[in-house]
């Protein structure tokens, strides 16, 4: 049961890697993405931790709710 739920988790997180355009961004180049990863891990590690994480939870709340609001009206 956990591989399943860990197999659907990492789905999940790619699916957010797709949704954000990210991969066209880096025109598919994981070493690219991998890159872009590390650095926002490097921020959410640093002395403002607090702040860019919230920062980046509200940018990210916002974007599911006009996603669901399209997605109701549509």
């Amino acid at each position: 049961m956990q591989r399943r739920e860990r197999t659907r988790l990492l789905i999940e997180l790619g699916g957010l890697v797709q949704k954000a355009g990210l991969i066209e961004l880096a025109d598919d180049d994981r070493a690219t993405l991998y890159g872009a990863l590390l650095d926002l891990a490097s921020r959410a590690r640093g002395d403002d931790a607090g702040h860019v994480l919230a920062l980046w939870k509200r940018r990210g709340r916002r974007a599911f709710d006009a996603e669901a609001e399209v997605s109701e009206a549509g």
